[in-house]
Order: structure tokens, then C-alpha cells, then sequence
């Protein structure tokens, strides 16, 4: 502060030699008004004065800007340059730089939340921050709604701005179920990474090569019909009506009517009725999707890419029967004590005999490598538990 008062002055101190220097005229002038007037001399005194101007008002700045400069740690700056630089606040900050700054800053702050940079780019920030990178499951948005132009009804004619916001204005919407997707594309407009587009039925379409999970679509739309869901989670009652089943019938013929048959079938509890919807409550699901296949209005969807068949039973089975105990359809054959095998035709692709068999005997199945792992990962933890007692009881 005392630079800048010293500044000041010397800037008060020209003004006042500048006033001796420019000829005055008129009441109280200092000298005499001259006829003609030597404008090569103005300009100089006139050039001399801003260059003196300029040139204090530039250090005072320089003086200001080096008191008052915040110091930037050159990670931020490094971390940006490995984001997406998407915005789309998937992260939970307002951006790009704001997710950066934090995750310098901040020890608890992770640096795997910029979701759309990929596995690669948390990789990159844990390096440049000195942080572990934990791997973080890929998430998709997932459409609640199967009520499209050719199996809904609508209740008016909405003309308009073609935006489901405003759409909603006027009564809630054209459609007659007040709970489905209106069709007009906001999610498609919002989306940074052109994951999703609308498809011939007025509904949307999500691309999962594309689609990153920021949650912009989900956050633009009125009737909350999207949600963001883990990949590993692909089966769900594709639904948000929350009118009674007859009165769900007469609006939309794919929405849930809350008949129960998929909380009986399940043989793993998932599914639950509230407030005359179906909910799957996606820890307990284990994706064997045999309530898609009793659904009367096929309001549940299976959304995984390719569910592949029990093509194989192993050298390792030993006719245990657990398998053809649990198996829905009975599609297991064979008799106890001896290998089983497995009829193509009947079998659905459940998984179910994959996850119950002791002796991991059934494989080709879409959860037969993650179940295989689960028991690789307990063995190993067994005979560690076994070496430890030994070593326990040696001592």
C-alpha cells in the first residue's frame, strides 16, 4: 500500500508541473492569449504528459497484480488437460477447472468422477495428483417409459414449442398417462455427447457406445421417465405409471398393472409393488430376467447387449443336481451322481444353475466369468485363513 500511495503522489506531482507547462488562457490565465498557437509543442507536452501517465499507471499496476496474484498450482492446469472438458457436471462441480482445482486441492476428492474421460483418464489425474484410482463401474441412462406413439394415447393436441418443458405447461403434458415420456426431444438437445436420439415410435434411444452417464438427460427431463443406472443392472420394469393397473391398461398397453406374477417368480426377492408399480430393487437382482418372461404387458426389459445360453456342462460336475433343482424351465438333464448336460431348446439364458453350482461345472453363460471369479476370490481367501491358523498353531 505504501508503493501505491508513493505512486499517487508522483502522479499528483506531474498534474501540478503540467499546468506550468500548458499555456492557459482566458480569466486568471497566466499569460496572455497569443494570436497563433505552436501545435507542434501542445502535441509534444501533450505526448510527453500521457507517456508519463501511462507509464506510472503501468507500474501501479504491475506493483498490484504481483501484491494481489494467486498463486496456481501447475496440477490444476495438468488435470484439465486429461478431463473431457465436456461440462457436463457429472462430477458434481460446476466444471471442468472447478472438478480440477478440487481434486488437487482436496484429499477426498476422487479422481474418478469425470466420467466421460474414462478409465484412462482417472488413470491420469491419480498420477498427476498421487492419488489410487478405483475402478468405477460404467453407467448408462435407461428410458422408464414404453408408451410410444403406437401403443399410447394422447388426451390432446399440444401446439407449441416442441420441448417437453414446455410442453409440461400446458396440463402436464398431451399424453394421457401423466407419467410417461411426451416425446419431444429435450433429452436429445441436452445431451453433449450425442448419445441419444429419438426413434420412429417417439420415444428416445440411448446409444451405449456414446452414452457416458453424465446425468444432463436426466436432470432436463420433466417426467424424470430416465434414470441413471449401472451397466450390470440391465433388466428393470420399464415403467413410472403410478395409476392403478385397469386405469395404466386404457392409457398405455405396455405400462406396469402391479399383478405381482414378477414378485412370485423371482427366485431372488428383487422385485417389490409400491404405489401400484413394480420396482427392482438392483441389489438383490442378479439380471436372470426370468420376470420378463411372465410380465403379461412386457413392461419389464432385459437391456442386456447379448444374454448367451448354458452351452456347457464340465468334466468338473458331480451330479449334485443342484442346478436341475433351481432351474426355472428344467432345461438341466441328468441323473444324480453322474454329469449333467444341458437342453438348448428350453434353456433362457438365466443363469441361475451358473451361480448355484458348488463346483463352477457350467459355463456360457453372461454372468459364468463374474461367478467364476467370486469363487477364484473366496478359495483364495479360504486358504489364506487356512495358512494363517496353521501358522497360528505352530507358534
Amino acid at each position: 500500500m505504501d508503493e501505491l500511495y508513493k505512486i499517487f503522489n508522483y502522479l499528483f506531482a506531474l498534474l501540478d508541473t503540467a499546468q506550468y507547462l500548458i499555456p492557459s488562457v482566458g480569466i486568471g490565465g497566466g499569460i496572455e492569449a497569443k494570436e497563433s498557437v505552436d501545435f507542434a509543442s501542445v502535441v509534444q507536452y501533450t505526448l510527453i504528459f500521457l507517456a508519463g501517465v501511462g507509464v506510472i499507471f503501468g507500474i501501479g499496476l504491475a506493483l498490484t497484480a504481483k501484491k494481489f496474484s494467486v498463486k496456481i498450482d501447475p496440477r490444476v492446469e495438468k488435470v484439465k488437460d486429461v478431463l473431457a472438458h465436456a461440462h457436463c457436471g457429472a462430477c458434481g462441480y460446476a466444471g471442468c477447472e472447478q472438478y480440477a482445482e478440487a481434486v488437487v486441492k482436496d484429499p477426498n476428492v476422487s479422481p474418478n468422477l469425470c466420467i466421460p474421460a474414462g478409465a484412462k483418464g482417472a488413470e491420469a489425474v491419480a498420477l498427476i495428483t498421487g492419488k489410487k484410482a478405483e475402478i468405477r463401474e460404467k453407467e448408462f441412462s435407461r428410458i422408464f417409459c414404453q408408451g410410444g406413439l403406437n401403443n399410447s394415447q394422447k388426451r390432446s393436441v399440444y401446439e407449441g414449442i416442441k420441448d417437453c418443458r414446455a410442453v409440461i405447461l400446458a396440463g402436464g403434458g398431451d399424453k394421457s398417462c401423466l407419467y410417461g415420456c411426451l416425446g419431444y426431444g429435450t433429452c436429445v438437445r441436452v445431451c453433449p455427447f450425442d448419445a441419444i436420439h429419438m426413434g420412429d415410435n417417439g420415444l428416445p434411444i440411448v446409444d451405449e457406445k456414446k452414452c457416458t452417464g453424465c446425468k444432463k438427460c436426466e436432470s432436463a427431463c420433466p417426467k424424470k421417465v430416465i434414470e441413471i443406472l449401472p451397466a450390470s443392472k440391465p433388466v428393470i420394469v420399464a415403467c413410472h405409471s403410478k395409476d392403478k393397473g385397469i386405469d395404466t391398461r386404457k392409457f398405455c398397453q405396455s405400462g406396469c398393472i402391479a399383478c405381482g406374477i414378477c414378485v412370485k417368480i423371482c427366485p431372488y426377492e428383487a422385485p417389490k409393488i409400491e404405489k401400484n408399480l413394480s420396482r427392482i430393487d438392483l441389489n438383490k437382482c442378479k439380471v436372470c430376467g426370468i420376470c420378463l418372461t411372465k410380465c403379461p404387458t412386457k413392461a419389464i426389459v432385459d437391456l442386456l447387449p447379448e444374454r448367451t445360453k448354458a452351452h456347457v456342462i464340465t468334466e468338473k460336475c458331480i451330479g449334485c443336481q443342484a442346478c436341475k433343482k433351481i432351474c426355472p424351465v428344467d432345461a438341466i438333464e441328468g441323473e444324480a451322481k453322474q454329469k449333467h448336460t444341458v437342453n438348448q431348446i428350453k434353456c433362457i439364458g438365466c443363469g441361475i444353475c451358473t451361480s448355484k453350482c458348488p463346483v463352477q461345472a457350467i459355463d456360457g453363460t453372461f454372468n459364468a466369468k463374474e461367478v467364476f471369479e467370486l469363487a477364484e476370490k473366496k478359495k483364495s481367501r479360504s486358504a489364506k485363513q487356512n495358512t494363517k491358523e496353521v501358522s497360528n498353531n505352530e507358534a
